[in-house]
């Protein structure tokens, strides 16, 4: 749905010589003419109008001086530079570019009526007067000649097999005859020049010639190959005429054909056969097809034609039609008239070998045109709900209207046509707000006709349809009084405000322009007169309006942005600058623009024929195929096959940068995938729709995600609670947006919801969908410039059921009924009781009021909403038989399943009734509480129950603490506790129901001592019996490490206060045991026991520091080895893929990824196994073993055992010390800490070694002379990238040391200083302050 736009036209008429102009070609390098007469050829600059160089074709004979000469063939040979020139004489000729010699490489005696090179200027095909075919290369060095008019069909003739022929298939009404009649071809018309016409194939491998045959006197079309091999030749085709041209990207053959009623465009197969056609716009005998020319990209088909009726002054008329193709509909884009002057109607046509849509044309009086186009969408600008977001297709003397808003309809379809008298060339809706809807179209014939709505009302017809888009009616056509000396003098038009437009025109000069501004005249209103006029010191491609800001801007062929102040007395241009007054312009020109709002400031976007999307000189993208700018949104498609839709009053420049270059989340709004090759129509303001046109033609209808939840935020904003429903449900989007967006908001207007959705299903469907989860941060993130909501502290789903259940009760609880039992029901707990008791309520009282529910709609709504099986149960836990009935009615349960069981249980007590109930639902606690009302006969059934379900606790608060129930339950705990290693509890529970015996046993087991003592003596035991349960306990305490209790009970209770101290002292409780020794008065033992055990601690100390400290060192030493081992694998990987491998994060982790994979794939079925298994695999994932996967990692857990160890050790070597000081072991004591002190030292300075502080995957830049360019570069990259969560939960952390912890002695100190000296009296000289210390 694109039109062609005129960007830029240059006209030279600077270019004048002897005769006319016959051939004219453009040189690829440098974009000048090549045009040759029957006197000269010329290079010319039409951008300078300078004459580069000329050469006389006539001086050396080429053509004669009479001017009879004709040249029927020019081409620029770039990689020769030279220009190759044909003459109807026979001569072909080279003319060098660089020196401006003409040189004859070639001459034909019988003449040359065409000449025609290949795409890749590899060979030349001349066609001579004898009707043969020369084919040389590109060194004129004959390849083949043969004769055009072959009697065989070629190398691609048909193969018949005998069916399918022509004569056994079906003729319709004409019949059998129809197989036996013979096609008769009639000649070639009159005006044919009879020339040949070569045509090549965009990939020069075929070529096709159209030429007289002399038998029929028809025109035929063969197609050869590259060798010069006949291919195929056409099928007899009556009417066909000369105009031929190959579609550059397929296998069409262009050309046209004139019927009995018609005059068409036909296109043919490399095989000769027709394969489609398009009807011109022209009567039978109206015009002639002079040329058909194909823009070089295959997407605009140029006809040349020209009137066969002389005008009142003898001459015909000329003009050139722009045709192109979408959904198999061909459309005339753009009429050319160039009047009936004979000097300014065109000698040749010929597009741009570069630009795909720049047209050159050469008029008789040397005039030279370049027209530059560029494609455009025309759509409606209005921002508001009453734009109808109408989009004008050109067609011909039609517009083609499609109003988005009403209805899509797919091209070549509309919503109605707008009928003109001549070809239109542009098209402009209205930019004043409110009325964007009407249309002005600009046509050939230089007037403007203005098209708007009528007033009526829709009109319904007599069938009973409504009609919903009322076409435009013509208001008013202006007529331009501006002579138009040349064709399309006009371009860029804008409908500013009603009767005053805006429109471009050229300049004095090729490289200016006017801006010319229009109005109604007053005294001709159907004239429109130019108000103001603006020149501009530059050629204008692109106006732009914002009918927000009324801003109109402008744009330069350079890139240079201008801003028009146009509603002013004088209108004038001035710079478009920024905030800090610089000036902006593109990079590269635009041909597509449009003024947008970002971040409130304004903005030019721009977007290039290379897809470079710009916002003033900046670059937002670079993947761009089209954008369209909508109120707040900027929605743009990608050549990776995306839409984007991006808010502009959110982001900055940069923010949009950043936007359009990442890939987008999961749940990224902004982002959607669309067909391959789509492109933006239109969007329609205030909705959610977007119209995409395919590549084929057809349209699709997106609702983009950040538009749909842009609108409904909005609703949700206004309380507009029924719109969004409406859209959710329709677009699927989770209904708990509703209330995720404003919680607040959405419970202080509750009733309003209701009452905007007022219906009962709607509601129902709000309620199924609730759900725990914030789709406002999960599904549907908010704007970075949203407010993030506050949660509330209860459950999302109890908070909403809760609030609408309340307000619809208050309301209209009848109306409103099966809405409540939904609330009841979708709660996080389901309240199928309540729900339940509801619907019996229903059944004892039914309402009257009209509409109501009744009880029988309501279960069966609740049959709808639970599962039958779990309604029943819940209806038999009300002990409600008849709301049981009722259940088990509307259920698809057999009675014979339920009606026994529930006459067993009306035969019941009430209490074990409810039991039988309660045990049959599960639900155990209640039966117990049942049941023990039911009397003490029960009670060996309550402890049955209590036993199978373990429910002591429950029990024993059911019954008082005095009774026998209580004790049975009780000593049944006390046994449930034994068999759960839980003694000391049993005990408990035993010694205070008076089972002292079974306590004290209880006790003994669990080495509670303290309680053992005291039940033993509540007993009581004799003293003997005592004393050998405290040894007995002792025992136990001393397996158990309890040195201390083992020794009080030894002491105290068994009385013997020997084995006591032996106690304390092989648990080196030094203290305590030197206060038994003097209280009992044994110094013996000192000697005997104390100072040998003292001894034969700090050797074992000492021995244990020293294989600490040798373990430590060898761990330590290994993980640097290590380390440095993995550190090397990891920059060999990235010095052989180099720093931009995929994998080179991978290798910057502490582990090596290769044997780590391997250890994963083994150790793959550890998730299966039990959490033992698993603890099992994790310490032999963890192995010293060297070359294991996760070495360096066992490394540091094992060196930090080592360091925890030697850090808790602080309290016991203290009190060994303070014990070795006090017996005179000085001498071992300082040893002893001397050696220890140097232990923790030499673990703490280890540790910023073995831990580092930052991530092991952060490492420092590696350099040096066996670094690389790439491992320093990927090191500095590694120092850019966070390390992964995984690896550092895994990695271990630093062990924190107790420094605290004071443990040293001082005396020591001191004792050394004086050892020394006494060792130092030897000598002559002792050190004064050695001696003070």
């Amino acid at each position: 749905m694109r039109n062609l736009k005129l960007l830029k036209s240059l006209g030279s008429s600077e270019l004048q010589g002897l005769g006319s102009p016959q051939r004219f070609c453009v040189r690829a390098d440098s974009g000048s003419l090549l045009v040759a007469s029957q006197f000269s050829i010329t290079e010319f600059e039409p951008r300078t109008g300078q004459v580069v160089c000329e050469a006389s074709l006539t001086a050396d004979g080429f053509l004669p001086e009479d001017g009879s000469g004709v040249v029927v063939g020019l081409q620029d040979l770039a990689e020769l530079q030279s220009a190759c020139l044909a003459t109807a004489g026979g001569d072909v000729v080279l003319f060098n570019l660089n020196t401006n010699q003409l040189e004859c490489v070639g001459s034909v005696d019988s003449g040359l009526t065409s000449m025609s090179w290949s795409p890749d200027e590899e060979l030349v095909v001349l066609t001579t007067g004898q009707e043969t075919i020369i084919m040389m290369t590109k060194d004129f060095e004959p390849i083949t000649e043969v004769g055009i008019h072959q009697d065989d069909f070629g190398e691609g003739k048909f193969i018949t097999v005998g069916w399918g022929k022509k004569e056994t298939q079906f003729h319709g009404s004409e019949g059998k005859q129809a197989a036996q009649r013979k096609t008769q071809v009639q000649p070639a018309v009159a005006w044919d020049d009879r020339r040949p016409r070569v045509t090549w194939r965009g990939d020069g491998q075929l070529f096709a010639i159209s030429a007289i045959c002399p038998q029929t006197g028809a025109r035929k079309v063969r197609v050869w190959n590259r060798e010069g091999v006949l291919q195929t030749t056409s099928e007899p085709i009556n009417g066909l005429e000369q105009a031929l041209c190959w579609k550059p990207s397929g296998n069409l053959i262009t050309s046209t054909q004139r019927h009995p009623n018609k005059h068409s465009v036909v296109f043919m197969e490399k095989n000769g056969l027709l394969h489609g056609d398009f009807t011109l716009p022209l009567s039978r005998d109206q015009a002639k097809v002079k040329e058909l020319l194909w823009n070089n990209d295959s997407t605009v088909l140029t006809v040349w034609l020209e009137d066969l009726t002389a005008g009142e002054d003898g001459h015909v008329n000329t003009y050139i039609q722009l045709w192109t193709v979408g959904n198999y509909h061909w459309y005339l884009k753009q009429s050319l008239d160039f009047g009936r002057d004979p000097q300014k109607a065109p000698v040749h046509v010929c597009w741009d070998p570069e630009r795909p849509l720049r047209l050159h044309v050469v008029t008789y009086n040397w005039t030279c045109f370049a027209y530059d186009w560029g494609w455009t969408t025309e759509r409606s600008p209005g921002v508001d709900g009453s734009d109808h977001a109408g989009v004008a297709v050109i067609d011909g003397d039609k517009v083609l209207v499609t109003t988005f808003r009403q209805s899509v309809v797919p091209p070549p379809m509309c919503s109605f046509e707008l009928q003109l008298k001549s070809p239109v060339n542009q098209v402009t809706f209205l930019h004043r707000p409110k009325g964007t809807n009407q249309i002005a179209a600009f046509t050939v014939d230089g007037q403007i006709s203005v098209f708007s709505q009528d007033s009526g009302q829709a009109e319904v017809t007599t069938d009973g349809f409504k009609t919903v888009s009322r076409p435009l009616v013509l208001q008013k056509t202006f007529r331009f009084p501006v002579p138009q000396d040349e064709p399309l003098a006009l371009r860029q038009l804008l409908w500013l405000q009603d009767e005053l437009f805006l429109a471009v025109s050229s300049g004095l000069l090729p490289t200016s322009s006017t801006l010319l501004i229009l109005h109604a005249d007053q005294d001709a209103g159907d004239t429109l007169a130019v108000r103001s006029r603006v020149e501009v010191d530059g050629v204008v491609v692109s106006v732009v309006h914002s009918s927000q800001t009324g801003t109109v801007a402008f744009q330069l062929e350079d890139g240079q942005i201008r801003k028009l102040l146009w509603d002013c007395p004088e209108p004038s241009a001035e710079d478009w600058c920024d905030s800090s007054g610089c000036r902006i312009s593109f990079p590269v020109p635009c041909v597509q623009t449009a003024l947008c709002s970002i971040s409130g400031a304004e903005y030019l976007l721009g977007l290039t024929d290379r897809s470079h999307l710009y916002a003033g000189d900046t670059e937002l993208a670079s993947n761009v195929c089209s954008f369209a700018v909508c109120d707040d949104f900027l929605l743009i498609s990608t050549h990776s096959h995306t839409c984007r839709c991006l808010q502009l009053s959110t982001l900055t420049v940069k923010g949009l940068q950043a936007a359009l270059a990442s890939d987008g989340g999961q749940n990224d709004e902004t982002l959607r995938r669309v067909e391959r090759g789509s492109r933006i129509v239109t969007v329609v303001p205030q909705d959610t729709r977007v119209v995409l046109q395919m590549p084929r033609g057809n349209l699709e209808t997106v609702h983009h995600r950040a538009l749909v939840l842009a609108q409904l935020r909005k609703w949700l904003d206004e309380l507009r609670f029924r719109e969004a429903f409406e859209c959710m449900r329709k677009l699927r989007i989770n209904l708990n947006l509703i209330y995720d967006h404003n919680p607040k908001v959405f419970l202080e207007n509750i009733e309003t919801f209701i009452t905007q959705l007022n219906s009962i299903n709607s509601i129902n469907l709000f309620l199924t969908e609730l759900r725990e989860e914030d789709t406002s941060c999960s599904m549907y993130p908010r704007p970075d410039s949203g407010p993030a909501q506050t949660q509330p502290t209860q459950k999302k789903v109890d908070v909403v059921c809760d609030a609408l259940r309340s307000a619809m009760e208050s309301m209209d609880p009848n109306k409103f009924c099966l809405s409540v039992l939904t609330a009841h029901v979708k709660k996080t707990v389901p309240e199928l009781e309540i729900a339940l008791q509801k619907v019996h309520e229903l059944r004892e009282d039914p309402p009257e009021a009209p509409g109501s529910v009744s009880a029988e709609e309501a279960l069966k709504y609740l049959l709808f909403l639970v599962n039958v099986n779990d309604l029943y149960e819940h209806s038999l836990g009300t002990y409600d038989f008849d709301l049981v009935l009722m259940v088990a009615e509307k259920s698809q349960k057999d009675p014979k399943e339920y009606l026994p069981f529930l006459n067993m249980l009306k035969s019941l007590e009430p209490n074990y009734q409810r039991y039988t109930i309660d045990k049959h639902l599960k639900r155990y606690r209640k039966a117990l509480v049942h049941l023990t009302k039911c009397g003490e006969e029960h009670f060996p059934e309550v402890l049955s129950l209590v036993k199978e379900q373990k429910l002591y606790s429950e029990a024993l608060r059911l019954y008082a603490a005095d009774s026998p129930q209580f004790k049975f339950l009780s000593c049944g705990y006390a046994e449930h506790l034994m068999e759960q290693q839980q003694a000391e509890q049993a005990g408990l529970l035993l010694w205070r129901c008076g089972e002292p015996v079974r306590a004290l046993q209880a006790f003994t087991i669990s080495s509670s001592w303290r309680n053992t003592i005291c039940v033993a003596q509540q007993i009581p035991l004799p003293p003997d019996q005592l004393a050998l349960l405290a040894r007995d306990l002792a025992e136990k305490l001393t397996e158990q490490r309890r040195y201390s209790e083992a020794a009080l009970l030894l002491d105290q209770y068994a009385k013997d206060c020997e084995e006591a101290i032996l106690a304390l002292i092989t648990g080196a409780v030094w203290e305590e045991a030197l206060r038994l020794i003097y209280m009992h008065n044994r110094q013996d033992i000192t000697e005997t026991n104390l100072k040998p055990a003292l001894l034969e601690a700090v050797n074992s100390q000492m021995g244990f520091l020293e294989a600490q400290v040798a373990t430590f060192a060898r761990h330590r030493n290994r993980l640097a080895v290590v380390r440095e081992q993995k550190e090397k694998a990891r920059l060999d990987m990235l010095d052989e893929d180099g720093p931009d491998c995929p994998d080179a994060e991978l290798y910057s982790e502490a582990s090596s990824m290769m044997t780590a994979s391997k250890y994963s794939q083994s150790n793959s079925r550890i998730s299966s196994r039990s959490s033992k298994n698993r603890r099992k695999a994790e310490r032999k994932k963890l192995s010293l073993k060297e070359g294991s996967p996760m070495e360096d990692r066992a490394l540091m857990h094992a060196l930090g055992e080592i360091l925890t160890t030697v850090d808790k050790m602080r309290e016991e070597i203290h009190s060994l010390l303070k014990a070795l000081v006090l017996f005179q072991f000085d001498k071992q004591a300082e040893k002893l800490q001397l050696a220890y002190e140097e232990t923790l030292q030499a673990v703490e300075a280890a540790v910023p070694e073995v831990w580092p502080e930052g991530p092991q995957s952060h490492h420092a830049p590696v350099t040096g002379p066996n670094s690389t360019a790439n491992s320093i570069m990927a090191s500095f990259q590694q120092q850019q990238r966070p390390a992964a969560s995984q690896q550092d939960a895994e990695t271990p952390a630093a062990p924190k040391m107790r420094n605290g912890v004071k443990w040293k002695l001082s005396i020591l100190k001191s004792a050394r200083v004086v050892t020394l000296l006494l060792h130092s009296r030897g000598s002559n000289s002792i050190n004064p302050v050695n001696v003070c210390l």
